[in-house]
């Protein structure tokens, strides 16, 4: 039995290592298909997820979730705030890298967990530790020194930033997994995007039909690149605890801000560095605090629940610590909905529930 657990911990670890790989290394792909623009290429991103995930449903027979989610305006609408989010998202990511600003890129995914804790502050009226607000204010001087180092505010970082927070804030209301979220949100995605690559094609401007058979493959190739991370972190949330996949979730930043200087010989000025330490700073402060407030929460509830035959509510009723910046998790039925794990879509429930993830 031993042998198993430990076997399923491997695979889980594996998976998850495979997942924030992949969308660590995503920055490679995105320019193998120009000269498509970045808006084409969006466009065929959602069209092509679509298809994907939807034979993958077929295959398995998962679409009672649909029913009840047409039947439920309030989900409804948020996942239609939730595809909007996530397009301002890919978007703005897919333009960065084929323009040059992998690092910047790089910078939203480090900021983000510092992102969601604000908005946790600001909106869901949480409660930060002393250690959580050091991290918050060494996040803000790290953006003020970037913006000295850019000649300008880093909007790419904080647009990546701040939208996928947000999407993390909805996707909290929305609680789908994984596959059936990409589903859901692809397939509000999925006319207006049709309807550009038909404009494209009338004007002539469509790439997919002009640019060779291997060019068309790996825009079509675009949904895949999409699905498979996400199956993948699947496989590695109900196998590995959420601490891991919280640490695990900073490899894709770290890919990426070395792709930038190393792959894409992106300049590093002193005070880039600067600003880059300073954030390192904050989510190592972030990571240390969660890490502890964990393990006194596992120390505090281990004797209460040798002493219950009851199910044991997490410490304060509501909520735990979130892996990620520290910040509560919601706790409805049991499942955490962590937004701070980074490409970030909902996850399919982990041990403790599901985080959804950033989409490069």
């Amino acid at each position: 039995m031993a042998g198993t657990s430990k076997g399923e911990g491997r695979i889980g670890l594996l998976n998850g290592l495979a997942a924030y790989g992949m969308w660590g290394l995503v920055p490679l792909f995105w320019p193998l298909l120009k000269p498509a623009g970045a808006t084409e290429i969006l466009a065929h991103r959602m069209v092509w997820s679509l298809v994907f995930v939807a034979a993958a449903l077929l295959v398995v027979r998962r679409w009672a979730w649909a029913g009840e989610l047409l039947r439920q305006p309030r989900r409804l609408g948020l996942v239609v705030i939730a595809a909007a989010v996530i397009t301002v998202n890919w978007g703005v990511y897919i333009w960065a890298v084929n323009s040059g600003h992998v690092v910047e890129a790089s910078l939203g995914y480090f900021i983000n967990p510092l992102v969601t804790i604000a908005m946790g502050v600001l909106i869901l009226k949480e409660r930060l530790r002393p250690t959580q607000w050091a991290a918050v204010g060494v996040g803000v001087a790290a953006v003020l020194v970037l913006a000295i180092g850019y000649g300008r505010p880093p909007w790419i970082s904080l647009v990546l930033a701040f939208s996928f927070a947000t999407y993390g804030l909805v996707k909290k209301k929305v609680d789908l997994g994984g596959v059936e979220s990409l589903a859901a949100e692809t397939a509000v995605q999925f006319l207006p995007a049709l309807a550009y690559l038909l404009w494209l094609g009338a004007h002539g401007d469509l790439t997919f039909a002009t640019g060779g058979p291997g060019h068309a493959a790996l825009l079509a190739s675009t949904g895949i690149v999409t699905a498979i991370p996400l199956v993948c972190f699947g496989a590695a949330a109900i196998r590995v605890p959420l601490s891991t996949l919280g640490l695990l979730q900073y490899l894709a930043p770290v890919f990426q801000f070395l792709l930038g200087v190393v792959y894409f010989h992106e300049a590093m000025p002193a005070e880039r560095w600067a600003g880059f330490a300073l954030v390192w700073l904050a989510l190592v402060l972030l990571t240390w605090d969660a890490l502890r407030t964990s393990r006194r929460a596992a120390r505090a509830l281990g004797p209460r629940a040798t002493r219950s035959t009851g199910p044991v509510e997490p410490t304060g009723g509501t909520g735990v610590p979130g892996p990620v910046g520290g910040a509560a998790a919601a706790v409805p039925g049991g499942a955490c909905d962590l937004p701070g794990i980074a490409d970030m879509p909902g996850a399919p429930v982990a041990e403790a529930g599901a985080a959804p993830l950033p989409k490069p």
